[in-house]
């Protein structure tokens, strides 16, 4: 009698390490041995099968050659493609009952940096898909509040979103999916995960998935498979079991479902979305480290529940927290800590932002203050100052000692090499811009000017090849080339350039006029050292008067010699701050 039970467990033991097989191929099943002693230890066969089923598989596919850290490894891993030269990303939107903030703009910044790269370094053509949740507790509790309809409301702060990214040259993803226009979708998504086994319908029309049903499988992500779960009714099987479709309530929208009307949980949206368009394999997941449990993990399990699949996400990024100076605590709405985009671009510019973003590694913490920024808006003043010195030479307007032209190329080709380096290695954009700033400060050593045309031998070209890359490189990164802060306004008639053209002129010919030295052999006497003329002292003064007024004014003359060049750079906000001793937001 004993050895028919035991063998009944075994051949049930089979039955599931059959089904374990054929929903995850890629998975080695657990080695469960049964004696007399033993039987069915299933405490310990929980904590061997544990490891395997959480194990990261390196996709099959192109290997790009490249390196990102992968948080469902906390590691880096090289980047394989399922497509060639191919990449499907699906990133989470932001859920529009508010103004975006400044947390909010450093994540889609980061990631769009990522993306620049992967298509305009290595020629990867990146498919991006972002949802908007436009359905959601915050935007019913915010439109009853201001007593408008939720669609309005999501309505109203979807466009402010997209006119936000616009302002900050966030490339637009491939298509923007909102939540409401995808309810059948997600319908049959849930459907389809109770069908499999994994989700269950409650006495009050919810819809909760299975946590028990995928046993150690929960956790891939974070590891966190044992944590309490969202709080729910009492006919939730398990704590940690989460919300697929939510019962109707009072003044809330609703839709027709099998369980009765209701609306989506958070989680099912992303999942349905992201498989409704790439299916049941999915390159790169974004998001910022906040998402990563329970968003991210909940979606994990619910497309593999749904899909009956090993690894569903092959890659998930994670961006770093934007912090205040002083402050541990994330920027968020709900702390009350933030700063709004249009505001902060009334301050500071998207060149000075993105420049901000880039001095630090995407998935790291990043601390906002006048100070960090204050070190971004310098870092583009030295690249413009260097810009503005080399174009001088180039034009002939600014005379220097001979330039060492073989060592500026070499240090063109080392830089373009260490740059590409970098960013293969897990889009390490501060050693590239590193590698930036010291190209620059090499050419500023090379730009040491001289009073006279001692006849040497001049090299334009190198510093046009180390200009062109220089731009190139910002452009990639989003920083336009068209509005730097030396400043090309965004004026586009030219009216001001002109205007400014034609006064520095005038004030150069009426100096180089001033300038004109006495005779410097007068009649029967012996030659003196030329002089400016004491009568025309007042006219240099007035040169030097004009050119100091019109600094504070964003316009900056330079006079070399007997000529002068000029630029323009826009006064912003956040230095009148800095000036008036205004304390960290």
């Amino acid at each position: 009698m004993h050895m028919r039970k035991m063998s009944r467990f075994q051949n049930v033991a089979g039955r599931i390490l059959k089904l374990n097989n054929a929903w995850f191929p890629q998975w080695k099943p657990c080695v469960v041995r049964f004696d007399r002693r033993t039987a069915l230890n299933t405490q310990f066969t929980r904590h061997i099968c544990s490891r395997e089923e959480r194990k990261w598989e390196r996709p099959t596919g192109h290997d790009t050659g490249l390196k990102t850290y992968n948080s469902l490894t906390k590691r880096k891993e090289p980047l394989i493609l399922a497509k060639e030269r191919t990449a499907t990303w699906y990133s989470c939107g932001p859920t529009v009952y508010d103004h975006a903030h400044l947390g909010h703009a450093c994540s889609y910044v980061r990631f769009d940096i990522v993306q620049r790269i992967l298509s305009r370094v290595f020629g990867i053509n990146v498919i991006h898909v972002m949802v908007i949740t436009d359905i959601d507790d915050k935007i019913i509790k915010r439109a009853l509040e201001e007593n408008i309809s939720p669609t309005v409301l999501a309505r109203m702060y979807e466009e402010e979103f997209k006119n936000d990214m616009i302002s900050l040259r966030v490339l637009p993803p491939a298509v923007y999916m909102r939540v409401t226009e995808n309810i059948p979708h997600i319908i049959k998504f849930i459907q389809g995960i109770i069908r499999n086994g994994h989700a269950y319908s409650t006495s009050q029309g919810d819809v909760y998935f299975d946590i028990r049903s995928i046993g150690n499988r929960y956790g891939k992500l974070m590891g966190m498979g044992d944590t309490v779960g969202e709080p729910g009714d009492s006919d939730k099987r398990d704590p940690r079991d989460f919300a697929l479709w939510k019962g109707a309530k009072p003044q809330e929208p609703n839709w027709e479902s099998p369980w009765g009307p209701g609306r989506p949980g958070w989680h099912i949206e992303c999942s349905t979305i992201a498989s409704s368009v790439f299916g049941n394999q999915l390159d790169i997941h974004s998001g910022g480290i906040d998402l990563a449990f329970p968003h991210h993990e909940n979606e994990i399990a619910q497309c593999e529940a749904y899909h009956q699949c090993g690894q569903w996400g092959n890659y998930f990024l994670h961006s770093g927290h934007l912090h205040l100076k002083g402050s541990a605590e994330k920027m968020s709405k709900s702390l009350k800590n933030y700063i709004t985009i249009k505001d902060f671009l009334q301050s500071y510019t998207a060149n000075e932002f993105r420049m901000f973003c880039l001095l630090t590694k995407y998935r790291s913490g990043i601390e906002y203050s006048h100070a960090s920024m204050n070190e971004a808006r310098s870092s583009l003043a030295s690249i413009s100052a260097f810009a503005h010195n080399a174009e001088a030479y180039m034009k002939g307007q600014l005379l220097c000692q001979e330039v060492e032209e073989g060592l500026l190329w070499e240090r063109l080709t080392a830089t373009q090499s260490s740059i590409e380096a970098a960013l293969a290695d897990d889009f390490d954009t501060p050693r590239a811009i590193d590698a930036i700033m010291s190209l620059v400060h090499q050419g500023n050593r090379q730009l040491q000017a001289v009073t006279k045309d001692d006849g040497s031998p001049r090299s334009p070209a190198v510093f046009g090849a180390i200009l062109s890359y220089i731009w190139g490189f910002l452009d990639i990164m989003g920083i336009s080339m068209l509005d730097r802060e030396v400043g090309q306004t965004q004026d586009s008639s030219g009216t001001l350039e002109n205007v400014v053209e034609q006064l520095v002129r005038f004030r150069s010919e009426v100096r180089a006029f001033a300038l004109s030295p006495e005779d410097p052999t007068p009649t029967g006497g012996t030659p003196i050292r030329p002089r400016p003329r004491p009568d025309r002292q007042p006219l240099l003064k007035a040169c030097d008067t004009i050119r100091k007024d019109l600094a504070p004014l964003g316009v900056h003359v330079k006079d070399r010699g007997t000529n002068s060049t000029w630029e323009i750079t826009r006064q912003r906000a956040g230095s009148e701050k800095e000036d008036s001793g205004e304390k960290e937001p």
